[in-house]
């Protein structure tokens, strides 16, 4: 018997040999190395029994605290490969689709501590620009036309050309304002884009146009890792969101409609609207992985600068879900080729 093929003597009285064995990080986690260390309780009575008893009374968090620690554990999950790249569509316009790309961007940007970047994709005036405070007048198509001069950028050279939000950190790279200048963003252009963003970027999130045709939309669903779709609750937008999962499926990417997360975004305040809000849920929740519901927000009304610290506890709460939601794929994603 050589060295190598040599059986301990102890094994034939050891009921675990040949069980996979869990690694030493597993079994000395800090919940067993430091039973005495616990969360001090965040708000509440929970938090004044600590404080006023020196922590000798420790009631624990309220489910309120676990559930919000848990959602922004998901948040700050490891991004496979290095780099995630969101779609967030709408066929139909006015459902909040540019809302919702600033709000998730801005959640994950605040909870994580690597770069996100929107991308503006729209093939007319895109308005993410308007919801930043704008440190450049540069657009995507300035910024390929002036790297394509660098041989090896760096991260300050993209930079120069987005703003970035001073309450969050999400950073936005902004398409042409005026629609009589805009030139079309194609297939090859987004692809050079995604291709510069994923060196600096953990994450980037494209706020597509309402049309699925325009021509860097090809690439796009290509290279997107996963989708988010925006519909309000109404018939119109519900069965525009109905029909971009058709031809979705319809056109071979079956796998982006199952792993999407579909946003039900009320872009107006409740009214005494007769669509039932359970038979979408429902619905949708069958085609896709999950479906999260965005409120009603006056400051989201505004259109303006995107602040989240402006927003109802209930629509910062409902981002977070959103975000939490996402970064569930971010471990799983497999790679997208960015081939040519």
């Amino acid at each position: 018997m050589t060295e190598d093929s040599a059986v301990s003597p102890y094994e034939d009285d050891d009921p675990t040999v040949g069980l996979p064995r869990p690694s030493t990080i597993d079994r000395l986690s800090p919940e067993m190395l430091l039973r005495g260390k616990r969360h001090a309780p965040s708000d509440g009575w929970r938090r004044l029994v600590y404080r006023s008893t020196g922590g000798l009374i420790h009631p624990g968090e309220s489910p309120k605290a676990l559930r919000q620690r848990d959602l922004k554990g998901r948040v700050m999950a490891p991004v496979s490969d290095g780099h995630h790249r969101i779609a967030v569509l709408s066929l139909k316009g006015g459902v909040g689709k540019t809302t919702t790309t600033v709000g998730l961007g801005a959640t994950l940007a605040t909870i994580r501590g690597d770069r996100v970047i929107a991308v503006d994709a729209n093939p007319d005036r895109g308005t993410l620009s308007d919801r930043v405070r704008v440190e450049t007048a540069a657009t995507v198509r300035e910024l390929l036309t002036e790297l394509r001069t660098f041989s090896n950028p760096r991260y300050a050279d993209v930079r120069a050309f987005t703003s970035q939000s001073l309450s969050n950190r999400l950073e936005i790279l902004a398409s042409a304002r005026d629609p009589a200048v805009s030139e079309a963003f194609s297939a090859d252009d987004y692809r050079e884009v995604a291709r510069l963003l994923e060196q600096y970027y953990s994450i980037s999130i494209t706020d597509c146009g309402t049309g699925l045709l325009h021509s860097a939309m090809s690439s796009i669903l290509v290279l997107s890792h996963q989708i988010v779709l925006v519909t309000s609750p109404s018939v119109a937008a519900a069965r525009s969101a109905e029909a971009t999962l058709d031809w979705l499926h319809a056109h071979d990417h079956s796998d982006l409609v199952k792993t999407a997360t579909v946003v039900l975004s009320s872009v107006r305040p409740r009214s005494k609207s007769t669509v039932d809000l359970d038979a979408l849920r429902a619905y949708f929740g069958e085609r896709c992985r999950a479906v999260v519901e965005i409120p009603f927000d006056p400051h989201l009304e505004e259109d303006s600068e995107g602040d989240l610290d402006r927003l109802t506890e209930e629509t910062r709460d409902a981002y977070l879900v959103l975000a939490a939601t996402v970064g569930d794929a971010f471990p799983a994603a497999g790679r997208r080729s960015l081939a040519a």
